[in-house]
């Protein structure tokens, strides 16, 4: 017999968090275009050298990876409740994030 009150799933409206999920991956995604655009404009910027040329495609790969991440996860999340982001998939995403960013950061040193 439970306690008085709803019960935590009976009280909890299960349409909101996917919805705001997926909005946090699109604005995720939406930085890592930007911060990807700005890493290969200053990349390419340079002399054309091969290791700038290499570091411009590393960029574009990580950037190709994180945006097939995030669009299988908002289309999981439009079609049903998901379960939790898978391990593989999180370090994914994790990794590419901060491959950018070092990334960004070498640029502009």
């Amino acid at each position: 017999m439970s306690g008085p009150g709803p019960s935590p799933a009976e009280g909890r409206d299960a349409g909101l968090q996917p919805e705001r999920t997926r909005l946090a991956w699109r604005r995720t995604t939406l930085a890592c275009s930007v911060t990807a655009v700005l890493a290969l404009r200053q990349a390419l910027r340079g002399s054309g050298s091969p290791v700038e040329v290499a570091g411009a495609a590393v960029i574009v790969l990580l950037w190709l990876v994180f945006l097939g991440v995030a669009h299988r996860r908002i289309r999981a999340l439009a079609a049903h409740r998901p379960p939790g982001l898978a391990p593989r998939a999180a370090a994914g995403a994790t990794l590419c994030t901060l491959a950018l960013a070092a990334f960004a950061v070498a640029v502009i040193l």
